[in-house]
C-alpha cells in the first residue's frame, strides 16, 4: 500500500469507464451536484466506480479498481440537474471507504501498469490489433461513400483500452480488463471480441455505430 493515500470522491454507476474513454453524465440526485460542485471549485477529478452491489440511487458497494475522471464540459438546468462531460484520465484502487459524506470518498492508490519488454512478439501482437481495428473500421464503412484513415495510440497502454471502449462487452469482462496491469495480457484478451465483431458487422444488423468510431477515423 502507498505510504499517502489519495482522497477520491466516488461515483459509483452500472457501467466501466475506461481511462482515455469519454462519457456524458446525466446528474440529477443531490448528492451528486454537490460531488460535481466540489470538483469543479477544487479543479479536481471523481472516480467512477462499477456498482458490485446496490443500486445507482441508492447505496452501492463498488469494486475497488476503477477510474478517476475530469470534468471537461457541463450544462446546468435551472432546477439544479446537470449534464456533465468526463473524460478517464488514471486508473485507481480503493483501499478504504468513507461514507460519512452524503457520497461515498475513497482513499485511493494508482493502479501500476507493468512494462512492457519491447521484444519482436510484442510488435507482433499490437501490429495485429492494428489490423484487426481497421479491418473492423473499414467494414463498417465498406457501404459508405467515405475513405477513411485509422489514427492509432502511440502508447500501447492507451491503445489497449481505446480497443476496449471501442467493442461491445459486459460490464465484468469490462471490469476484468480495467483491473488488468498487464498490456499484453489485455490485447491477447480483445483479440478475439475484435475478430467476433469483424464477423457481425458483415451482417444487415450490428452493434458498433459510425459516432462510436468516430475518434478513430479522418475522413479525406
Amino acid at each position: 500500500m502507498s505510504e499517502k493515500l489519495e482522497e477520491l470522491p466516488l461515483f459509483p454507476l452500472q457501467t466501466v469507464l475506461f481511462p482515455y474513454a469519454e462519457q456524458y453524465l446525466h446528474i440529477f440526485e443531490a448528492r451528486y451536484q454537490e460531488m460535481v460542485q466540489l470538483c469543479l471549485k477544487e479543479d479536481r477529478p471523481f472516480g467512477v466506480v462499477l456498482i458490485r452491489a446496490g443500486s445507482e440511487t441508492g447505496e452501492a458497494e463498488p469494486y475497488l479498481v476503477g477510474t478517476a475522471v475530469r470534468i471537461v464540459g457541463m450544462h446546468t438546468y435551472e432546477d439544479g440537474r446537470m449534464d456533465i462531460h468526463v473524460r478517464g484520465e488514471r486508473r485507481f484502487r480503493i483501499r478504504k471507504l468513507d461514507d460519512s459524506r452524503t457520497y461515498l470518498m475513497g482513499f485511493v492508490e494508482p493502479v501500476v501498469e507493468a512494462e512492457i519488454d519491447v521484444e519482436s512478439e510484442t510488435s507482433e501482437l499490437l501490429a495485429r490489433a492494428k489490423d484487426e481495428v481497421e479491418a473492423l473500421i473499414h467494414q463498417v464503412f465498406s457501404h459508405g461513400k467515405f475513405d477513411v484513415q485509422v489514427v492509432f495510440p502511440p502508447d500501447p497502454v492507451a491503445l489497449s483500452f481505446a480497443i476496449a471502449n471501442l467493442l461491445p462487452m459486459e460490464n465484468l469482462d469490462k471490469q476484468h480488463l480495467l483491473e488488468t496491469t498487464d498490456t499484453l495480457e489485455r490485447v491477447t484478451a480483445l483479440l478475439p471480441i475484435l475478430e467476433n465483431q469483424i464477423l457481425e458487422v458483415k451482417q444487415p444488423f450490428y452493434k458498433i455505430t459510425t459516432q462510436e468510431l468516430s475518434e478513430w477515423i479522418s475522413p479525406n
